[in-house]
């Protein structure tokens, strides 16, 4: 069995999970700002706590978003600078569908959108489903606005919806009389199960493929962005 890394910083926390085996040993704290700074020594903490070195890990896998622009950047920067150390694949992990997972893992739910607050009141919003042991995307992740949501839900009304955009937007988010879900996040645990998911599929990505998702534009990388790199440089190195 594979030894996967896999790491989320598209939302205001931090998720890591560290897939060995059957174990599955995990690390969740508040991100945001402090991302940056707390992904690799978080990393390392978790591969002692598992009783591992850098080198043993596999493949790696990144939350590519969508989500906060400077979260997507550090986890693609992470996983991009361990990757090329360690002369390892990275797994590409869709942030919304690791929502999903997560709901199925505390409910049993096997059909969802995942609507996550983009701020600027808009809203990341995807559809799946799992057959087969595997989630299936029913409507790709976009960015809508409440109205644009709205139309589209009025063609075929949701029957569960999940995510911060749930509680961030309350009753002006038009999902009628849908199971709502508004704890659900891209936690560890969900990672660790799209990672293995990913790893027995063979959906390997170069480094130098590791792309964030974003659906909105910005240019240049911030101070700690680049601190971060650096960072992942010097450990990988």
């Amino acid at each position: 069995m594979p030894v996967l890394l896999a790491f989320d910083t598209a939302t205001d926390r931090l998720n890591i999970a560290l897939a060995v085996d059957e174990q599955t040993f995990v690390h969740e704290a508040p991100g945001g700002a402090l991302t940056s700074a707390a992904l690799i020594p978080a990393i390392q903490s978790l591969l002692a706590e598992a009783g591992l070195e850098m080198a043993a890990i596999d493949a790696i896998g990144y939350g590519q978003g969508p989500g906060a622009f400077t979260g997507l950047r550090a986890a693609c920067s992470v996983a991009q600078g361990l990757a090329f150390g360690l002369g390892r694949p990275v797994l590409a992990l869709d942030t919304l569908m690791a929502v999903a997972e997560d709901v199925r893992l505390a409910h049993g739910a096997e059909t969802a959108w995942v609507t996550m607050d983009a701020r600027m009141d808009e809203i990341y919003a995807a559809s799946y489903r799992r057959t087969s042991e595997r989630w299936q995307v029913l409507e790709a992740p976009a960015l809508y606005t409440l109205e644009a949501l709205a139309q589209r839900w009025q063609q075929e009304p949701p029957h569960a919806v999940a995510g911060t955009a749930v509680a961030a937007f309350g009753d002006r988010l038009p999902s009628g009389m849908a199971q709502r879900w508004p704890e659900a996040l891209p936690r560890a645990r969900a990672l660790a199960c799209l990672a293995r998911a990913a790893w027995a599929d063979g959906a390997l990505l170069d480094a130098a493929e590791a792309r964030p998702l974003y659906l909105r534009d910005k240019v240049a990388s911030t101070t700690a962005e680049r601190d971060a790199a650096r960072r992942v440089k010097e450990v990988a190195a």
